[in-house]
């Protein structure tokens, strides 16, 4: 994953609201309109199943897992999977239910990426709504700050975070915001430069509305399609992220279940013949990322029709 990978904008239309009186603002009735349009996508359903999926996985953890995810068993260690008895999908070199550390770093990732990505797109709505609707000097020190940070590689920028303030959850919400947000404010600025010039917004202008007003009521809702579609497509970068990470050792601290963590130890496993950790814990994060893509597509499909 690179940073000119996350700063590409989707490929969608920023839609020109159909009424230059009447901007498109969101509402309940159109919101849950878009939505019933995702069963008219077949990748939009199968990304969506796919999530629903790990949603359902970390919710009930504590429901759907015998053991608990710290639990050692000693007496079956690197056990392979589909073997009979309780550890279905095997364990680890600690003897360590795979099943249950799956099921919790579920719930450690999907709690995790959605709080990065809020955190991430607030940050980055901010610096790019300011910068495209003021312009000037605004602009200047608003995009030269994000020049400076996304010169940063972003596994080094993640390193010098994490290595300075201590592994942590939290921590790695700070990276992921820091490092993700201005690739967020270029895609806004862009929006709202194209946007600005419309005659619903200098109708607002001329009504003395205030500037806040103006970029979270007029322009904001206008600019929602694609940035909808970007912040699926970033769901899958950061849940990616922090599977590297958690491999890196700069993840959840241990034993803490970490999808990442669990790839870096069933590496350790690979060397005496039992491979199944570190398959099993890739395809948990691929099979997320891939939701997420599919998900995008699906929400792209959605916002060309606008």
């Amino acid at each position: 994953m690179t940073d000119q990978t996350q700063d590409q904008a989707p490929q969608v239309n920023a839609g020109t609201p159909k009424s230059a009186e009447q901007p498109d603002r969101i509402g309940l009735a159109k919101f849950f309109y878009n939505l019933s349009l995702l069963k008219e996508s077949w990748a939009a359903m199968i990304g969506l199943t796919i999530i629903i999926f790990w949603v359902f996985v970390a919710i009930f953890a504590d429901v759907i897992t015998i053991y608990e995810p710290n639990a050692n068993d000693y007496l079956a260690t690197m056990k392979a999977p589909f073997q009979g008895g309780d550890h279905w999908l095997g364990t680890d070199l600690l003897g360590r239910d795979t099943w249950s550390r799956l099921a919790y770093g579920a719930r450690a990732t999907l709690i995790i990426a959605p709080t990065a990505m809020i955190c991430a797109y607030f940050l980055g709505i901010v610096m790019g709504m300011l910068a495209g609707y003021y312009g000037g000097w605004v602009d200047n020190v608003i995009s030269r700050v994000s020049d400076i940070i996304l010169s940063f590689p972003l596994i080094i920028l993640f390193i010098i975070i994490i290595s300075v303030f201590g592994a942590s959850a939290l921590n790695i919400i700070i990276a992921v915001t820091l490092a993700a947000s201005p690739g967020i404010g270029r895609i806004v600025r862009g929006l709202t430069l194209d946007l600005r010039n419309l005659e619903y917004v200098s109708a607002a202008q001329i009504r003395g509305e205030r500037s806040i007003y103006i970029m979270a009521v007029e322009l904001l809702p206008n600019a929602r399609g694609p940035l909808i579609v970007d912040a699926c497509l970033r769901m899958g970068y950061t849940v990616i992220t922090i599977g590297v990470l958690g491999f890196l050792g700069l993840g959840l601290p241990p034993p803490d279940p970490d999808w990442g963590g669990m790839v870096k130890d069933g590496s350790a496993m690979v060397l005496g013949g039992s491979p199944q950790l570190a398959i099993i814990a890739s395809i948990a994060v691929s099979s997320l990322v891939i939701g997420f893509n599919l998900l995008a597509d699906g929400m792209r499909e959605i916002s060309t029709r606008d």
